[in-house]
């Protein structure tokens, strides 16, 4: 059994992070063409398209987004469509987390509206974007990346949550609306993950102080790492899961388990 996205057209936005990256790579080595969403990377953007077109022999393109910009997501999408064509998936990975983590009662009400705007608008905008072809070509994959702390809401994450949260219910009921097209909306919630920022030079994960506490109460009792969220929006992205949709899909080791 493989994953092939081969002539499907992918758009990653935040496609620069630390989990982008990899989610962008994955996608082009299961054969997808895709579309390098940036905010402030340009240049890594252009290193990356020019490095899996080499790799995987697919087409790529590099495109600007502001994802708390209707505009700007707009303007995104006729680049895309005019590179690439129509858009069969959609990953919704770009976030703002430039906030403290604090209390309720401390948190910057800015802080609240800027995590409103990056996930629950950015949800609804690239719906807006992205999904009417969808619907006109009966086909469509749309995929947000949320957190297991949407399920934990433990002190000084209400920020956070409380935006990740709202993208949760626009994307449930964004299933429930465009399931008729052929079109399934899930989410991957990732735990701490390990990502480049901490690997040595070598690939090993660098040692943090605050890995054993986070450790301790996992199942699994490691970390999780880019590739195992990268391969789980894969799954989702292709046929072997047409028929998932309106899913919160935890990828954290057990740290969180949704029950019915």
């Amino acid at each position: 059994m493989k994953i092939d996205l081969t002539n499907k057209t992918a758009v990653v936005t935040g496609g620069t992070g630390e989990l982008g990256r990899t989610m962008i790579r994955s996608l082009a080595e299961c054969g997808a063409n895709v579309a390098i969403c940036y905010y402030n990377k340009k240049d890594f953007a252009s290193e990356l398209k020019n490095e899996i077109e080499k790799e995987y022999h697919i087409r790529a393109v590099t495109v600007f987004a502001d994802v708390t910009n209707l505009d700007s997501i707009m303007t995104m999408k006729k680049e895309v469509l005019q590179s690439l064509g129509i858009t069969d998936i959609i990953v919704n990975n770009a976030v703002i987390q430039i906030h403290e983590w604090t209390s309720v009662l401390d948190q910057a009400p800015q802080d609240y509206k800027s995590q409103f705007n990056s996930c629950v608008m950015h949800n609804v905008y690239m719906a807006k974007a992205f999904v009417p072809d969808m619907i006109k070509q009966n086909y469509g994959r749309v995929i947000g990346i949320n957190t297991e702390c949407s399920m934990q809401n433990f002190t000084t994450q209400s920020a956070y949550v409380s935006g990740k949260r709202g993208m949760d219910g626009i994307l449930r009921v964004l299933a429930k609306e465009v399931g008729q097209y052929n079109i399934t909306v899930n989410q991957v919630a990732p735990g701490w993950i390990i990502s480049d920022k901490y690997r040595n030079a070598n690939g090993s994960e660098k040692n943090i102080n605050q890995d054993y506490p986070y450790i301790e109460r996992v199942p699994m009792k490691r970390r999780g790492t880019d590739i195992e969220i990268a391969n789980a929006v894969c799954f989702l992205a292709s046929d072997l899961a047409g028929f998932i949709t309106g899913v919160y899909l935890p990828v954290c080791g057990g740290n969180v388990i949704p029950c019915i």
